[in-house]
């Protein structure tokens, strides 16, 4: 109990402010005295610091009696490790000493392995070196020897220096008096090989000699610079191209023989003068001749280098030229230079047009021209590689050496096939592109020109046969001029249609549409005047089409088919013009035989001696009106055969209109059978003045002529007849069948109280058969129903063959 009170004395003590700030982590006894001091009481707190210290040492001695055997046993364990920590470091010392003498007896051997490393690596070098010298000596001698040998020995000696570069790779061989004589003939040698090697391939460009441009090659190969001379070669060809157009374009050049007496005044323009036009446009047309001569030259040469190149091997490695190029991506030389050709020719030609006008209205004007220049460079380079690639493939030629091998077919030609993403003769030509369209709209201008000349603003007159000789010796000369090139005479050709439709648009302008231009009862009127001249001049017009279409002897097929749509345009404004006319002949032929109704048919047969019976008074009406039509409106026409093309439509039509009022007439006696007979003889006379030949109607004269023998043959006949259902249609058969019938059997048309015009009408609105069949079983199905409606012991004898022949028409059109 006195323990576990002084123990909670001392828990209390040290839990007091005063003792409070020593248990802290940051106490400091600087601090804690100055601050004493300044609250100046010392006194008191010296007092609790003795009281403290008493405290403390109190405590102290209790922990010691409470734990005095643990505090022994721990003092003698001290003792203990004393004496194991006194052993380690016995034992480290002497573990040190063995350490030194190791050290002692690997240090040494070391350092001289290091030395001795070193001696064998100068030694190494030395061997090195000292074998690159003796080879440099023998490759310097081997060399002068090859040097000796001229051009034969220039590749060995190119491999030579090569060698030679290798061994002085990596290596100073500077100060080395031994061979420093031959360092410096070895650069001399290298000099004179190189320089040798470009005349060489100079003169194998130059005179298109595989064999010395082969044997250059390889002594570029040899020396590693294969790369750098091919682009070094191609690049000067490029710069030179370059030089000929601007020098070609110069207008200073151009105008130069114009301006040799004269001198300007400051700032004046570089232009011809006005007399010497033609001299500077010769001079242009001379240079740029010369320029497509240097560019096909240019184009040759690395074509040549590019077949050499494709076909020339290593003869040690058996690498070939094309695949040593292709590393760097650059396998199509021929196609790259082409492209920069043509980028030359598009950017320079745009500079020289933009910097003179004159020489942009020379190549404008002369467009043709100049694309005959290019179209003539195309087609010899085609020629040249044709001929190449035959001097390539061994053809006769001996000259190849071995490394060229023949027979293999160069598949990089741009020039024989072209690419899938690249057209070489279209980059060629959209250089010209400005121009084209500028000669094109020139052209059209000029195409237009005698046009509007000859149709005035309220002109009212078509052109003369002399101002129409004008236009189609225009046309010509544009499509002519234009024959150089397929693409601009399928351009020029769609002008010439053009100008062929304005010619059309205009002349229908010019056509009268009033009431009086369509009538055909009396003389012609001026409106009809002016109509026929309209179309005499198209038909014209349009014969002198056809004879420029058949001097067209090289057109392009699509050109051609642009001017002969143009002439069917005119063949359709000359049909839209004679159209009104022909509806009104066509409507009063019509009203003339609907007139035959009110004819009596139905009179029986003449006595035996009278005289032939007479056509109808419609049939002479309808013959005198068409040759009236003929002679006063149609003659007048200067196409006779446009004329008959379309009066034919006429006579088809009247035919067809003839039989199908002659079916419909009721009654229809003997006599009027006999005088109907002699109309259908009369019909062929009617309409022969607006056809060549009454046979060639074709199936309308067979029409005619097979009807005819039906007048007079029974309904059982009829029915049988060959004719019926080839010739002569199911439905017009039985409408001729009604005539034969009782009146109790009506005619469709008397069926639904129709005139005979309405029911004409309701035949042309639906010329189906199996619409008119299906009206025509309507009216048997009635006929059938009155006749039971009145309780009939039997049908009419002509009822049983109409229904049999109707029956057999609708299975044919089902």
């Amino acid at each position: 109990m006195e323990g576990s009170g002084k123990a909670v004395s001392t828990n209390e003590l040290l839990k007091d402010e005063c003792y409070a700030d020593f248990c802290k982590d940051d106490f400091d006894v600087k601090t804690h005295t100055a601050q004493a001091i300044q609250h100046a009481i010392i006194a008191e707190q010296l007092a609790k610091l003795a009281q403290g210290i008493s405290q403390l040492d109190k405590e102290l001695h209790l922990q010691v009696v409470a734990r005095h055997e643990d505090l022994l046993a721990q003092a003698t364990g001290i003792e203990s490790l004393e004496g194991v920590l006194q052993m380690m470091q016995t034992r480290i010392s002497a573990l040190q000493g063995a350490v030194d003498r190791i050290r002692t007896k690997i240090v040494d051997p070391y350092n001289k392995i290091v030395s001795r490393t070193a001696q064998l690596a100068r030694l190494q070098v030395a061997c090195d070196l000292l074998r690159r010298i003796i080879r440099i000596l023998y490759l310097s001698k081997r060399l002068q020897g090859q040097l000796q040998g001229g051009s034969r020995e220039i590749t060995k000696a190119a491999q030579s220096l090569n060698e030679l570069d290798y061994l002085s790779q990596g290596v100073d061989l500077s100060g080395i008096e031994v061979i420093e004589n031959d360092l410096l003939f070895i650069a001399r040698a290298r000099l004179e090989v190189e320089n040798q090697a470009k005349r060489l391939l100079e003169q194998g460009m130059e005179t298109q000699n595989p064999t010395q441009v082969g044997t250059a090659l390889q002594v570029f190969y040899n020396l590693g610079s294969l790369k750098e001379t091919i682009n070094s070669v191609v690049d000067g060809y490029r710069a030179s191209l370059e030089d000929n157009v601007n020098s070609a374009l110069d207008i200073k050049v151009l105008t130069q023989p114009t301006q040799a007496n004269a001198r300007g005044g400051p700032g004046r323009a570089v232009m011809p003068t006005p007399g010497n036009t033609a001299a500077f446009r010769a001079a242009l047309w001379t240079n740029l001749e010369k320029l497509m001569d240097q560019i096909c030259a240019a184009c040759a040469q690395v074509q040549h280098l590019q077949k050499v190149l494709t076909k020339k091997r290593d003869p040690v490695s058996h690498v070939c030229f094309i695949d040593e190029i292709a590393k760097d991506g650059q396998a199509d030389i021929l196609c790259t230079f082409w492209n920069a050709v043509t980028q030359i020719l598009s950017i320079e030609f745009q500079k020289a047009t933009n910097s003179s006008s004159f020489l942009k209205q020379a190549l404008e004007g002369e467009y043709p021209k100049l694309l005959r220049l290019y179209n003539d460079l195309w087609k010899r380079l085609q020629q040249y590689s044709q001929s190449i690639q035959g001097t390539l493939t061994g053809n006769g030629n001996t000259e190849l050496p071995p490394e060229l091998p023949p027979g293999d077919v160069d598949m990089q030609d741009i020039f024989m096939q072209k690419k899938q993403d690249y057209d070489p003769e279209k980059a060629l030509k959209d250089s010209l592109q400005p121009y084209e369209a500028a000669y094109l709209s020139k052209s059209l201008s000029r195409l237009f020109d005698p046009i509007n000349l000859v149709f005035p603003p309220g002109g009212h007159n078509p052109p003369s046969s002399d101002e129409l000789e004008s236009i189609i010796k225009t046309i010509s000369s544009e499509l002519n001029v234009a024959a150089v090139d397929p693409n601009l005479s399928l351009a020029v050709a769609k002008n010439s249609a053009k100008t062929i439709q304005l010619f059309c648009v205009k002349s229908e302008q010019l056509l009268s549409t009033q009431g009086d231009a369509s009538q055909v009862i009396g003389p012609l009127t001026d409106g009809q005047r002016r109509n026929v001249s309209v179309v005499n001049s198209l038909q014209q017009l349009f014969q002198s089409v056809g004879k420029v279409i058949l001097g067209l002897s090289s057109f392009p097929p699509a050109a051609e088919h642009a001017i002969t749509a143009s002439s069917e345009m005119i063949q359709a404004h000359m049909g839209s013009a004679v159209q009104p006319l022909l509806r009104s002949v066509l409507d009063s032929v019509e009203a003339i035989l609907i007139t035959m109704h009110q004819e009596d048919f139905s009179g029986s047969l003449p006595n035996l001696g009278k005289p032939d019976v007479p056509c109808s008074l419609y049939m002479k009406e309808l013959q005198g009106f068409i040759a009236r039509v003929m002679s006063d409106y149609f003659r007048h026409f200067e196409c006779v055969d446009f004329i008959y093309d379309n009066t034919e439509a006429i006579a088809h039509r009247s035919i067809e209109l003839f039989i199908r009022n002659a079916c419909l007439l009721r009654p229809l006696g003997e006599g009027g059978k006999m005088r109907l007979a002699a109309d259908f003889a009369q019909m062929e006379l009617a309409v022969a003045p607006l056809c060549r030949r009454v046979s060639d109607l074709g199936k309308s004269y067979r029409l005619l002529r097979s009807f005819r023998p039906l007048l007079f043959q029974t309904s059982e006949h009829i029915a049988k007849s060959q004719a019926v259902g080839d010739l002569i249609p199911y439905s017009a058969i039985l409408h001729f069948l009604f005539t034969r019938a009782p009146l109790e059997l009506k005619s469709p048309h008397q069926r639904a109280e129709w005139s005979i015009a309405r029911y004409s009408q309701w035949l042309d609105d639906h010329p189906s058969e199996k619409d008119r069949l299906i009206l025509l079983r309507g009216a048997l199905e009635a006929y059938v129903q009155s006749v039971r409606a009145r309780e009939g012991k039997e049908f009419a004898p002509v009822y049983p063959i109409m229904l049999q022949l109707l029956q057999k028409a609708m299975s044919l059109v089902q």
